[in-house]
């Protein structure tokens, strides 16, 4: 603690007074002079305190390191909005990050933002090595990555003591949790009802949000506009992670701009007899009634199992079909987007991430689960109105912009809105 005390004095700058010299009559020997050093004067003060605000060293802790995992790197100058924000990231112990992204599907299943954002943020010139000047805390603990032998998803069983013992630690080796009693402190929560940990959604009211994340902001990609217990923590809707570099590869060999021949398409879980689980059925029957009512019309390609290859489908789509599973959220959302697609919405309810930066209402269609077996009608009158309007919308790079993951921070990325919105969170 007595290092970061000292550290602190040090940031409190300098103060300098010079006395320009004039001529016995009292003025300037040299007016040009003057002006030209007094403008010099000011850039190179304005410079020092910049520079120095923005906290560059290290204060000693205790917490281990995973930084020198993951290679550093430059970003643009953040604009006005940004200029005060500073976040401090904890450096932990490897077991609650770095241990876990030996295996390879960590970083880039639909999770993966968790690793994403702490990637990105270790990069980010709002990161601050000082947390004694630190707006927020962000907390990287990869709870995705533990992925069950049964059936490959991540299983989410460990997350709770997981945090929980992240939270111990921080809280006992430096003083900040307990500053705003963690409420600016900030989680990933990338799963299928964000902070209540679990995929079932009657599971997940029950278990709730951990008490002690509570007071937090979390990122979590489960959102939806009315009340919800899994939503009670403040938080910010993000998308999915989806590889930019696989929507990259797509796109060099089906630009987004290629002939679509797939008027409807759809490749997923469809159950013809889904089963109750409990008290539950999968997608709410929405995905039985898609498959029992248009299995068999020309118009709508859809599959059941799974391809690898599956983006180069969608690349060739008019509509993308983004029924709810389980939650209302869906991979689809990001990927339809992000490759020219029109994503038709069915999810009664769902909050859409980055609502200032993506404009959804004209770059897609929401449809109400109850009017699924008009979907056909629905979209032929859209293709026969507006298509071509919604399509121009969904080809400016902004929109697909926003919502993919880079490595490092770039402008007008995911972790770029994610930044934005918490710069608006300490402007009020």
């Amino acid at each position: 603690m007595d290092n970061i005390s000292k550290l602190s004095k040090q940031r409190k700058g300098f103060y300098v007074r010079m006395k320009l010299l004039r001529s016995r009559h009292g003025k300037a020997e040299n007016y040009f002079f003057f002006r030209y050093f007094k403008w010099i004067l000011w850039v190179s003060l304005s410079f020092y305190f910049f520079a120095t605000s923005i906290g560059n060293h290290r204060p000693a802790t205790q917490l281990g390191s995973i930084s020198g995992v993951l290679s550093h790197a430059a970003v643009r100058l953040q604009p006005r909005s940004l200029m005060q924000l500073r976040v401090y990231v904890y450096e932990l112990p490897s077991k609650y990050n770095s241990d876990w992204i030996s295996n390879e599907r960590c970083g880039n299943h639909l999770f993966a933002s968790e690793v994403a954002i702490h990637k990105a943020l270790l990069h980010s010139q709002v990161r601050t090595f000082d947390p004694s000047v630190a707006n927020f805390f962000f907390v990287p603990v990869y709870v995705s990555c533990n992925f069950s032998t049964v059936n490959g998803f991540p299983d989410m069983v460990h997350a709770r003591g997981l945090l929980s013992s992240a939270v111990e630690l921080i809280s006992s080796e430096l003083p900040f949790w307990y500053r705003n009693n963690g409420s600016d402190h900030i989680f990933v929560a990338s799963h299928d009802y964000g902070a209540c940990f679990h995929a079932m959604e009657g599971r997940a009211v029950a278990e709730g949000i951990p008490e002690f994340m509570k007071n937090s902001i979390v990122l979590q990609t489960f959102g939806v506009k009315y009340h919800h217990p899994c939503q009670d923590a403040e938080n910010i809707v993000i998308p999915p992670y989806v590889s930019p570099e696989k929507v990259q590869s797509i796109m060099s060999t089906l630009p987004i701009t290629s002939r679509r021949d797939i008027f409807v398409f759809f490749r997923g879980k469809m159950e013809v007899h889904p089963k109750n689980v409990s008290g539950q059925f999968y997608s709410k029957r929405v995905r039985t009634q898609i498959l029992r009512k248009y299995g068999n019309d020309r118009r709508f390609y859809l599959r059941r199992r799974r391809f690898s290859g599956y983006m180069s489908e969608i690349v060739r789509s008019v509509f993308c079909l983004c029924p709810l599973g389980w939650a209302p959220w869906s991979p689809r959302l990001v990927e339809s987007v992000a490759l020219g697609c029109v994503p038709v919405i069915i999810a009664d309810g769902i909050r859409l991430p980055f609502g200032d930066a993506v404009p959804w209402s004209e770059i897609s269609l929401t449809v109400a689960e109850k009017d699924v077996g008009k979907l056909g009608r629905i979209l032929d009158h859209v293709a026969a109105t507006n298509l071509s309007a919604i399509q121009r919308n969904l080809r400016d790079p902004k929109v697909q912009r926003a919502l993919l993951f880079n490595d490092d921070v770039e402008e007008g990325d995911a972790t770029w809105q994610i930044l934005i919105a918490l710069s608006e969170k300490l402007a009020r």
